[in-house]
């Protein structure tokens, strides 16, 4: 049987059953949706009362009542034939959150609860990311991320990175000025955001005109590899896979050698970072990557113990490395061979990687001055 809810649960303006119920400061109550949109119209009185407001109104949550909906609407039939589906009551929860986070009025601590709640709705349904993109809320979340309290800075980085997740979203995330943005929490931001900076550039540099657009920002480059340098594990792991995204446009690798990243990323693959021998993988193949390799004191021995210990992806960028420095100077073919690594090579011959089999096979004809087609 159908069955009614009280007028009181529905809110004056939309008529609605109220899912965030907010007291005005004239008494009466509203839900938040509905009387945020209200005043963001322009509007500064009561819609019932019609007294003037103050220019900023408080919202007040009130608790009792939503307590009362909710209790009433769990033991009273449903006033629809239908249940909502989770994703109809993720998309109206949403749109409460937006509001909040978007309202000019709205307290710091308001917009950490909505955006933490939109962190989390947005991480599992496409349709929520994109509504969040079209609300308007992007320039609500990049005025969060300039924002001094890093819990609020660390949860809208969160929410970028969760919307860059939608193609569609990459190019216009970077043409809002979230680069800027970026930058600057590289630069001085906490342990945690700079790492959230970091994945989002990777996020971002997905897209090819992104890679040119990042590349070319001042400082972009050169705050990552900072932080390779300074970083924590998580944010040196996160640099690297930044810049190993970027350096995938070779436009970007010369750049990524003059901010003098090589050192940096061989002590880092000393370390056991693999992800920085990857890096130099791409940069062995400008020039100035082999040039500023060849002066590493130690990097064939680094790259010896990969070749040693390393993963399968490891191994197949460290041969790679060693055969383009070979192929460029005598002095690393002979110190490549006093370190055996013809014999590794040999010992690769088997290996389950076909990647690793060929380059095993080309660095031995390269050290051993043997044609390939011999």
């Amino acid at each position: 049987m159908a069955f009614e809810l009280p007028n009181d649960f529905k809110c004056p303006i939309s008529l609605e059953i109220m899912s965030d119920p907010v007291i005005l400061q004239s008494g009466h109550t509203f839900d938040r949706v509905s009387i945020q949109q209200w005043i963001d119209s322009g509007n500064r009185t009561c819609p019932i009362t019609k007294l003037p407001l103050s220019e900023n109104p408080s919202l007040i949550p009130n608790h009792a009542l939503r307590s009362l909906i909710s209790n009433f609407a769990h033991v009273s039939p449903k006033e629809s034939s239908r249940p909502r589906t989770q994703q109809e009551h993720s998309q109206s929860q949403s749109q409460a959150l937006i509001s909040t986070l978007i309202s000019r009025s709205s307290s710091n601590a308001s917009k950490l609860e909505s955006l933490s709640r939109l962190v989390r709705l947005t991480k599992r349904d496409s349709s929520i990311r994109r509504k969040v993109t079209e609300s308007g809320a992007v320039r609500a979340a990049l005025d969060c991320v300039d924002s001094c309290n890093q819990v609020l800075q660390e949860k809208s980085l969160s929410l970028l990175l969760n919307l860059s997740l939608e193609d569609d979203n990459k190019v216009g995330l970077v043409a809002d000025g979230v680069i800027r943005r970026i930058v600057a929490v590289l630069r001085v931001g906490s342990p945690d955001c700079k790492a959230i900076a970091a994945t989002l550039l990777t996020s971002l540099a997905v897209v090819e005109v992104n890679k040119a657009t990042i590349g070319s920002y001042p400082d972009a480059i050169s705050a990552l590899v900072s932080l390779l340098r300074v970083g924590n594990d998580r944010e040196r792991k996160e640099s690297a896979t930044a810049l190993y995204a970027l350096c995938s446009f070779p436009d970007n690798r010369k750049r990524v050698v003059d901010c003098g990243s090589v050192p940096i990323l061989v002590e880092a693959a000393d370390l056991g970072l693999e992800r920085a021998v990857e890096v130099l993988g791409l940069l062995v193949k400008c020039r100035g990557g082999r040039e500023e390799m060849s002066k590493v004191s130690g990097f064939v021995e680094v790259l010896v113990n990969v070749l040693r210990n390393g993963s399968l992806k490891g191994i197949q960028y460290s041969l790679f490395i060693l055969n383009c420095l070979c192929c460029c100077s005598r002095e690393i073919v002979d110190e490549v061979k006093r370190e055996g690594v013809v014999e590794i090579c040999f010992g690769l011959e088997d290996n389950e990687s076909e990647k690793i089999r060929r380059n095993a096979t080309i660095l031995v004809h390269t050290l051993l001055g043997i044609p390939m087609n011999s």
